[in-house]
């Protein structure tokens, strides 16, 4: 079916959930954890652990702390979505350009019981979207905007508690557990006067996930840190009406997409700077079909959308300027590459994705650090072809974002 396209990843976003905002990694995925990581590109954050927010990158690092730790701040993102260059069956639609401020809140604590053993809980986001296109966009007669734009909006959280354990003074390990709740809504229909409706959907779940780390330090200022995240199958039920028919349907069925992460840092000697790195690998293949199951007039199931999309990759690097006993400074570049491949999308607008960095830390007493971070996000030029119930529509879509962070951090 046709206008299955314009289902395919606005409701995967229904499941999955997260804070409202614009995605701003490729695919949905969000990088949004600490004002700490933002600062230096999030390179290094699985095994720097200058605050708690650690725990949401790797368990395994808790154990480098010497005492327990509090952490808690919020993310602005700012975000920039142009689709030009439109034709829908071959006639020319006016340009559309999205965007808003959101806030991405946050928070930490990890109890150091001995020198052994560590536990965290923490308040955080993974993954998310929104785009939302004006009722008008194309004219009253112009079908393009409800077909393929509509209204894409989703809202999660995820909570997580986790554990360290140190083996001796070069290794330690971590693991714990995600509870991701995540609800969204999804309209879309033939447009101009709105009557005929394609896809309505409101709709909410949970799923429970796992993660597990490692930290190998080699002396006091080197060290590296290897985490997994296996994200899991949400069921999101409520309102599920799919296709011309308006058929409703039990629940959506979505794979989250698991991850892994490999980080390193040094301090070089006799010197106040660090340099930190990571690479990052997303397991977005896992996207095979996107599935409805239950519908309420036969028990039958459908497979909404095959997926075509491919793993991704973030390559982090960045630095850190320890100037003295009261501030830190830090700067950041990332590579990120895009999830989609071959199948584009104007509602989830997505490429390859370049991250410049900075940030500072004011250590303003013993105990209390504030942390700033800066990040100018830069999408490529995206060309899409997607199919719609009465025609096809083309563009050029772009997708840019500013974030910055701020977070406060106690040390017990």
């Amino acid at each position: 079916m046709h206008h299955s396209r314009l289902y395919k990843k606005s409701i995967l976003a229904v499941a999955l959930g997260l804070a409202s905002q614009h995605a701003m990694a490729a695919g949905f995925q969000l990088n949004a954890q600490s004002a700490t990581g933002l600062g230096r590109a999030f390179a290094g954050d699985a095994v720097i652990a200058d605050n708690a927010s650690v725990m949401a990158k790797n368990p395994a690092a808790m154990a480098l702390f010497k005492s327990s730790q509090f952490s808690t701040g919020v993310n602005v993102l700012n975000t920039s979505i142009r689709v030009k260059d439109v034709t829908f069956s071959g006639s020319s639609v006016e340009d559309a350009h999205n965007g808003e401020g959101t806030l991405v809140p946050n928070i930490y604590y990890v109890y150091r019981l001995d020198d052994t053993w560590a536990f965290g809980a923490g308040i955080y986001s993974n993954f998310g979207t929104k785009n939302d296109f004006p009722d008008n966009w194309g004219g009253a007669g112009a079908p393009t905007a409800n077909q393929l734009g509509g209204v894409t909006e989703i809202k999660s959280i995820n909570y997580a508690l986790t554990t360290s354990y140190r083996l001796n003074e070069h290794l330690s390990f971590g693991a714990g557990l995600d509870i991701v709740h995540g609800s969204g809504k999804l309209q879309r229909n033939l447009g101009g006067s709105g009557t005929t409706e394609l896809t309505n959907i409101d709709a909410d779940g949970t799923g429970l996930g796992w993660n597990a780390g490692v930290v190998y330090e080699v002396d006091k200022n080197t060290r590296f840190g290897l985490d997994y995240h296996y994200s899991p199958e949400i069921k999101a039920k409520g309102t599920v009406q799919y296709g011309l028919a308006g058929t409703n349907y039990n629940e959506v069925i979505l794979p989250l997409p698991s991850f892994a992460e490999f980080s390193g840092y040094h301090r070089f000697e006799n010197s106040k700077f660090a340099l930190h790195y990571s690479i990052q690998w997303i397991d977005w293949s896992v996207f095979k079909t996107l599935d409805a199951r239950g519908s309420a007039v036969d028990g039958s199931d459908v497979t909404i959308k095959n997926y075509q999309w491919q793993d991704g990759w973030h390559y982090a690097i960045g630095g850190t300027y320890y100037l003295d006993t009261a501030w830190t400074l830090r700067a950041g570049y990332m590579y990120d590459t895009a999830a989609q491949d071959q199948v584009t999308s104007i509602s989830v607008p997505d490429s390859d994705r370049q991250w410049f960095t900075a940030g500072l830390s004011y250590h303003f007493h013993e105990h209390h650090t504030v942390d700033f971070g800066i990040a100018y996000i830069m999408g490529e030029d995206t060309n899409v072809t997607e199919a719609g119930a009465t025609g096809t529509l083309t563009a050029v879509t772009k997708a840019d974002a500013v974030e910055t962070g701020i977070q406060y951090s106690y040390s017990f």
